[in-house]
């Protein structure tokens, strides 16, 4: 059967509302959260050296284009139970292409061979470990919207499961990003797998060239123990309010 012009000039009409709902144009840019030190882009990773550099305070950043692309970088800081003094850091980037699904959700499929992550112990060893990482990220929904204190755009993201995320503001648009492409393709196989993988899959493997992969000096363990102790001032900060709160009820009542 052969379709004349005209059958497809109005399918390619149809198609054109399905293509652009694949995407949101509220999300273009980059976002970060509140310290505004961790941003997406080369002053992150750097793909040709094979190198993370690692933020001031921690944080994570996202960002979108308006034709389907994103990235991520994240930078946390973790508490280690059995030696306070020498919390654990994690610095993850991933990029790949996004969509938005028909219930509202978004679903983030990062090309598999081109995520990375930082692992570090300071207090144990010199050296962190630099392994390839990839993980597909759903959010059940979202929000854009004028910060109501500053009117600064603000990105609200939600879980999976539908738990709120630190929100996000807007940085930079257009987006600062690295190249939208495979950057460091291993095989015609692997680079296609990159927008496939599994809700729950990770991928830590050595990287090329070193028999025991890559591995870059320890983050700084004085910037990490700051931001654990700026975490513990905040709930400290939280407890006293609801305690002050609880003592008038108290005093009312009684």
């Amino acid at each position: 059967m052969i379709l004349n012009l005209n059958s497809l000039v109005l399918c390619g009409v149809a198609l054109t509302p399905f293509v652009a709902a694949q995407v949101d144009p509220l999300l273009t840019g980059t976002w970060t959260t509140k310290s505004r030190k961790v941003f997406t882009g080369p002053g992150f990773y750097d793909p040709v050296n094979e190198k993370m550099f690692e933020p001031p305070l921690t944080g994570f950043s996202y960002s979108f284009t308006d034709d389907g692309f994103y990235e991520a970088a994240y930078y946390r800081a973790g508490s280690n139970p059995t030696r306070p003094g020498c919390p654990t850091g994690i610095i993850q980037w991933q990029h790949g292409k996004y969509r938005k699904a028909s219930n509202g959700s978004l679903i983030l499929n990062p090309f598999a061979v081109d995520g990375r992550q930082l692992m570090s112990d300071p207090c144990a060893y010199s050296n962190a470990v630099y392994t390839r990482y990839h993980q597909q990220e759903i959010f059940k929904q979202y929000e854009v919207f004028p910060n109501p204190y500053d009117k600064a755009q603000r990105l609200n993201l939600y879980g999976w499961d539908g738990t709120p995320m630190n929100p996000m503001y807007l940085a930079y648009k257009p987006p600062q990003m690295l190249p939208t492409q495979t950057l460091n393709p291993t095989s015609a196989a692997a680079a296609a797998t990159g927008t496939q993988p599994s809700s729950t899959s990770k991928s830590k493997r050595e990287l090329p060239g070193d028999d025991d992969g890559l591995v870059q000096e320890a983050l700084n363990r004085k910037s990490l123990l700051k931001q654990r102790h700026t975490n513990n001032a905040d709930r400290l900060w939280w407890l006293g309010v609801g305690m002050t709160a609880l003592g008038g009820v108290g005093y009312l009542c009684f």
